[in-house]
């Protein structure tokens, strides 16, 4: 199992008001052989782990949670979402099926799927349920899809957008390598019908890499959404491992493109995979160099056992860190927390980017 790497990163520690103890020290040292939990300050002064303590960059971890990572169970209480199904949960459900539509909400198997429906909010998922990429982390389903995408989707989209009076509207989209175009102009027939049906409404597009067809990208952009998305997913170094279809620097010449048209552009990642702090550092130094001001951060958890496993599960106390640490690289806002995804909140993050960023 791999997490923190020994002797390489030296910055991250937990800093646990706990006293120490023999049995602590020994849990404590085996889940750092693991990759659980990194250097862990106990009180009183103590260090537990192999980092040089004037190196280490603290956060705050209750005896609790230090508790859930040393035991390793599967799933720390953090990362169980709470998702009451209430009435907006079914009416959602029912409008989708009545537009045979597709939502990434149920797709992706998001835990936030209740939270979400039951506020009457989704992420419309256009051109098909079935992908034509392998991601290792992805629970969207993979195979060569049956024929082109339903050309009265987008008002389908569009109808059930002002059926439930949304004001900011979130479309993605499964990857279509099978089309010319990657399905591009799906998408910016879904952006145009959005438009007519409901002009006031804001509309965030997340979209593949078109495997580089500039064109393909100018085809949305040339569609006017107000924010358009592409995801980083993972650490350069991971790639081939996690996201075997595409490649780093043309995640960053789309996201250039998209900042370069005048866009507010958003990009997101993963966490938990095997990624390194200092890598982490420099997606969002590399992300804010070329323009995307709004960066996704969450938890990454195993859809099946067939996909990656989980490195590790962060604290919780870690994600205002990675904010933090995104706003000194120059984003305008990170939104970081176990359960944040992509579209989590699409909304309040895309207004966040015009204020101050805290640092």
């Amino acid at each position: 199992m791999i997490g923190y790497p020994r002797h390489v990163d030296g910055i991250r520690a937990f800093r646990v008001d706990a006293p120490w103890d023999a049995d602590l020290e020994t849990r404590i040292r085996a889940a750092q052989e693991e990759g659980r939990v990194p250097d862990v300050l106990l009180a009183g002064g103590v260090h537990v782990g192999p980092g040089d303590p004037g190196a280490l960059e603290d956060v705050a971890v209750t005896p609790d949670e230090l508790e859930q990572l040393l035991a390793g169970r599967r799933l720390p209480r953090w990362v169980i979402a709470k998702n009451p199904l209430g009435g907006g949960f079914v009416q959602t459900k029912a409008l989708m099926r009545a537009e045979r539509l597709t939502t990434v909400c149920e797709e992706a198997a998001c835990p936030n799927i209740g939270r979400c429906w039951s506020r009457l909010t989704a992420t419309f998922m256009i051109a098909g349920s079935t992908c034509t990429r392998g991601c290792r982390f992805c629970n969207v389903a993979t195979a060569r899809p049956a024929g082109p995408p339903d050309p009265e989707e987008p008002a389908r989209v569009a109808d059930a957008a002002a059926r439930m009076g949304l004001r900011f509207v979130v479309v993605t989209a499964v990857a279509r390598d099978d089309m010319p175009d990657g399905g591009a102009a799906h998408f910016a027939a879904t952006i145009r019908a959005l438009r007519a049906r409901l002009p006031e409404a804001k509309v965030e597009v997340l979209i593949p890499d078109f495997r580089g067809s500039w064109d393909a990208l100018e085809t949305v952009l040339a569609a006017g959404p107000d924010v358009l998305n592409h995801n980083t997913e993972t650490v350069p170094r991971l790639y081939a491992r996690v996201r075997p279809g595409a490649r780093y620097e043309r995640t960053l010449e789309l996201l250039a493109r998209s900042a370069a048209a005048g866009l507010r552009t958003k990009s997101g990642i993963m966490v938990g995979l095997g990624e390194r702090t200092h890598e982490i550092d420099r997606v969002f130094g590399d992300l804010a160099a070329v323009g995307c001001e709004l960066v996704t951060v969450g938890q990454y958890l195993r859809p099946s056992p067939a996909h990656l496993p989980v490195r590790r599960y962060y604290a919780p106390a870690e994600y205002p860190a990675l904010a933090a640490r995104g706003a000194r690289r120059g984003l305008a806002h990170v939104e970081a927390g176990p359960l944040v995804r992509s579209s989590f909140e699409a909304d309040r993050v895309a207004e966040a980017a015009a204020r101050p960023a805290l640092v």
